[in-house]
């Protein structure tokens, strides 16, 4: 029987955003059932639903304050499921919501945004195709307000897979009690169309790679 991931949608997601990250999860070689999770969903996001899953992915969306206020009453179930074993994927939004400030408190630090880091290449909360460095090489990847993490060796160890151009980590695989979280803040879920539809050319070579790489890593720890 396949693993079951499950992927947020619902009001602290949005349109789009869930469905990338299921075509991401689909076309990995980890033999998905990929579900959506949501209010108004085929499943309800409980921690009796949660306990069933691989993996448990939270994709992009609007501001962090209205999500994590729509989410609330869900963060225990979601740090329970992690702490025990479970994954946590996080895209954007869904990184941001690994944080404390507000968020799940799944990472060992916190996050920030990006566009407001000393050095930061890009200062305003558009749509744009940015460089980040992932392993070693120079790539393009869509991204909007996405963060960074700030992250705190007291309070445990984290691989850092990617780095923005003003060297802040763009997207880390972390253990949270016996589980793990890979979080990114650019989106490399993002399909051709996230692209155009904003105006923007989309990079000769799609990012789908290095979020199957984060994904990798978060299931083979």
């Amino acid at each position: 029987m396949a693993a079951r991931a499950l992927v947020y949608r619902g009001p602290a997601s949005s349109p789009g955003c869930p469905e990338a990250v299921a075509g991401l999860l689909r076309t990995s070689r980890w033999d998905f059932d990929v579900r959506f999770v949501g209010p108004r969903e085929e499943l309800p996001l409980t921690p009796e639903v949660l306990g069933g899953a691989a993996l448990y992915a939270q994709p992009g969306g609007g501001e962090l304050g209205p999500a994590y206020r729509r989410l609330r009453r869900r963060a225990r179930a979601v740090r329970e499921y992690v702490a025990g074993g479970g994954r946590y994927l996080g895209f954007c939004l869904g990184a941001y919501l690994a944080g404390e400030t507000p968020g799940f408190g799944l990472l060992p630090g916190d996050t920030d945004r990006y566009i407001e880091s000393p050095g930061a290449t890009v200062t305003s909360a558009g749509d744009v195709v940015l460089l980040v460095r992932w392993g070693g090489l120079r790539r393009e990847v869509y991204f909007q307000d996405g963060p960074y993490f700030v992250l705190d060796p007291a309070r445990g160890s984290a691989a850092v897979l990617a780095q923005y151009d003003n060297g802040l980590p763009a997207a880390v695989v972390t253990r949270f009690g016996h589980g793990v979280v890979g979080v990114v803040g650019p989106h490399p879920e993002a399909t051709p169309d996230w692209f155009t539809g904003v105006g923007l050319r989309p990079p000769r070579r799609g990012a789908t790679d290095l979020g199957l790489d984060l994904l990798d890593r978060v299931m083979a720890a």
